[in-house]
């Protein structure tokens, strides 16, 4: 069964979403305990399906870079992409779903991009790479 664009578009955005709601449940394991409540946001969908159009125009350039240069690159324009949806949904509805969350965090940058989870978008990213190979013919 070959997918078209679109499917595979809203294939890897549900995958995001579900990582999403899989990270925030551990991160939030002190506070909701053994119940790993995880959430996300409405708003993620569109960003997310950003990921496959924008694979299908990196991979080309930096799929043959070694794994931790292509983690890197990836992390970077990922935190980039966050600060300017961030300020986008600031600018039309009042306040990005996630700067309550990020508010006042040592690592925080305008309240709207955690320098600590660079990591975690790394590997995030890499891992979001490997889906879009496998799911473009």
């Amino acid at each position: 069964m070959i997918l078209h664009h679109l499917e595979r578009t809203l294939l890897l955005a549900s995958a995001g979403i579900a990582a999403e709601i899989v990270f925030t449940a551990l991160c939030n394991y002190k506070k909701n305990g053994i119940r790993l409540i995880g959430y996300s946001y409405v708003w993620m969908l569109p960003i997310y399906m950003l990921l496959y159009p924008g694979f299908a125009f990196l991979t080309p350039v930096v799929g043959s870079w070694a794994w931790p240069l292509r983690g890197a690159f990836y992390a970077v324009l990922i935190m980039v992409f966050e600060l300017i949806t961030g300020l986008i949904l600031r600018k039309t509805i009042g306040e990005a779903p996630w700067e309550p969350e990020y508010r006042g965090h040592k690592w925080a940058v305008m309240s709207l991009v955690r320098l600590d989870y660079f990591p975690a978008w790394a590997v995030a990213a890499l891992v979001f790479e490997r889906g879009y190979r496998l799911l473009t013919p």
